[in-house]
């Protein structure tokens, strides 16, 4: 069978088109920064044809940011996604229109990021998996024996929302002390700019100028010793080993998995202080429990969204 996947990221809307074992073509466009829903529902449409349009697909799956109601098909908040005001945006119903009535399927991004990982990458033979996912914002799925955990309300995984310091920095949802306002790119921007708009000079600014702070000038930042850069990426390190340690603690888990653009750009020595930092933390000083690098980059998004899709139908 074959199901089309579909990764809507902060920066970019990533196709693929699956079949049995094999990614057969990939395709990708740059995230619409206004136009609210309309023009993500056409930038995925157009993102789809480039990958041949739907005629031999059995469906199509999508991995949205923020909180998704997986049976309805309906994003209810989205944050991370510049120009989108709208909550409860029918995505599935909407993009199934624009392609013709095929079947759509979506979930959370981190979700499908998390199910990939766990059936064909770095998770694969773990029972309990939690997936950290360090972009623009932070995600997270959870899956708890062999199964991918939603929750009632479909905010099962969600670490990045978890609280790491209470009355800390103010998050992107609006409330405070929640680890993607320490390990979000976003945030981590927001706070960099705020530090040169008081005087404190750094790379970060200097380099990505009026434009976004991508994962590379982030990594050039710290290749720099920007100071600023150094202390943010610290900072994202303790933050992550906290929350990390937390569910590690609360659920027993076997493997946590930290991908992202952010995270896939920084690399294993990221990853191995974030291992630190949790070991550090952790109540069960004896557990086996490891932290590793994501295994399928750019393309465990989309390829979940498919295998989503596929267990869906």
């Amino acid at each position: 069978m074959t199901w089309i996947g579909i990764d809507l990221g902060g920066t970019k809307v990533y196709g693929v088109v699956v079949h049995g074992e094999k990614i057969k073509k990939d395709a990708k466009r740059k995230t619409p920064t206004s136009g609210g829903p309309d023009a993500v529902v056409d930038t995925i449409a157009a993102v789809i044809q480039d990958l041949g349009g739907i005629e031999g697909a059995d469906g199509v799956g999508i991995g949205a940011p923020g909180a998704v109601d997986h049976e309805a098909g309906v994003v209810r908040q989205a944050p991370n996604l510049a120009g989108w005001q709208e909550n409860n945006v029918p995505v599935g119903s909407l993009v199934s229109k624009a392609l013709g009535g095929v079947a759509v399927f979506v979930d959370n991004d981190a979700n499908a990021g998390t199910l990939a990982e766990h059936k064909r990458g770095a998770g694969r033979g773990a029972d309990h998996v939690l997936g950290v996912w360090v972009g623009t914002g932070v995600g997270g799925g959870l899956i708890l024996d062999g199964h991918l955990r939603r929750g009632p309300t479909g905010y099962a995984g969600e670490i990045g929302h978890t609280v790491v310091t209470q009355g800390g920095r103010r998050c992107g949802c609006g409330q405070v002390g929640h680890l993607e306002a320490y390990a979000g790119r976003a945030s981590m921007e927001r706070e960099a700019r705020e530090r040169a708009a008081q005087g404190t000079t750094n790379k970060l600014v200097e380099l990505a100028g009026d434009g976004r702070m991508t994962s590379s000038v982030w990594a050039n930042a710290l290749d720099a010793r920007d100071p600023v850069a150094i202390d943010l990426i610290d900072g994202a390190v303790r933050a992550l080993g906290v929350a990390i340690a937390n569910a590690v603690t609360l659920v027993d888990l076997d493997v946590m998995i930290v991908g992202g653009g952010l995270a896939d750009r920084l690399g294993p020595t990221f990853v191995g202080r974030i291992e630190q930092s949790a070991r550090e933390q952790v109540f069960a000083h004896g557990s086996a429990a490891r932290v590793v690098p994501a295994a399928l980059g750019d393309q465990s998004g989309a390829l979940g969204a498919a295998l989503m899709a596929a267990e869906s139908a």
